[in-house]
C-alpha cells in the first residue's frame, strides 16, 4: 500500500519502508524553565530568539511545545512528541490548572482580587481567574498567586490591565500539581514518569 491518507493500526499493521520496519517514536516529555524574552515557537518569521535556543547542542528528537508562554512571561513551559498528551494538557475543558506568581506595578487589596476572581466580559468571551491571592506588598506594587483553569492569549495580563494595573512579571510555577522547583532559568529536564502520567 503506498496511499499516505491510509489509516494505520499499529497494532495490528506492520509498516516498512525500503523493506526496514518503522518503529514509533519514543514518547518523550521534558520541562524548561522559559526565560524572557524568547518566543514559543519553532521559527519566527522576524528573525526574534526561540525557546529552543535553550536546546541547542542538546541533541534532543523533535519536541514541540504544550502550550505556550508569550515573549514577556517566564516559567514552566512543557514539550513533547506526544501531540495526544499535549492536546489531554492543553484542553481548556479538562486540563490541569496553571499556577502565576505576578508582580504587578500597584498595592493589592480584598477588592482587587475578588474582581479578579470575577472577571470580566470581552467580546471572545470571559476572563477570569479561578483564584488570587496576595503572596507580598511592597510600597509600589505586589505579588500575586493566580491560578486559571484556562489560559487565553494573554489572559492574565488582560485581565489586570482592565483594572488600569500593568504586569512586571509573570512566571509560571506550576501545571496541575507539576511544580517549576528549582529548575534554573533556561534549563530543561525530562519529566519522570508519575509526573507526566
Amino acid at each position: 500500500m503506498r496511499d499516505p491518507e491510509f489509516p494505520v493500526r499499529p497494532d495490528r499493521d506492520q509498516l516498512t519502508l525500503d523493506g526496514q520496519p518503522l518503529v514509533a517514536a519514543e514518547k518523550r516529555y521534558l520541562m524548561l524553565n522559559k526565560p524572557r524574552g524568547l518566543v514559543t515557537t519553532t521559527t519566527d518569521e522576524k528573525s526574534r530568539d526561540t525557546v529552543y535556543r535553550c536546546f541547542d547542542a542538546a541533541g534532543l528528537p523533535w519536541l514541540a511545545p504544550v502550550g505556550r508562554l508569550d515573549k514577556a512571561s517566564e516559567g514552566l513551559l512543557l514539550f513533547s512528541n506526544d501531540p495526544e498528551w499535549a492536546a489531554r494538557i492543553t484542553d481548556p475543558a479538562t486540563g490541569p490548572d496553571k499556577t502565576y506568581h505576578v508582580q504587578i506595578s500597584a498595592q493589592a487589596d480584598a477588592e482587587l482580587l475578588k474582581r479578579l476572581v470575577a472577571g470580566i466580559s470581552r467580546e471572545n468571551g470571559r476572563l477570569a481567574a479561578k483564584s488570587a491571592r496576595l503572596i507580598r506588598s511592597g510600597e509600589k506594587n505586589a505579588w500575586l498567586e493566580i491560578v486559571l483553569d484556562e489560559g487565553r492569549n494573554r489572559h492574565i495580563r488582560r485581565l489586570l490591565e482592565a483594572q488600569d494595573i500593568g504586569v512586571l512579571r509573570l512566571i509560571r510555577i506550576a501545571i496541575g500539581p507539576l511544580q517549576l522547583g528549582t529548575l534554573a532559568k533556561g534549563q530543561w529536564r525530562w519529566l519522570e514518569k508519575h509526573e507526566y502520567r
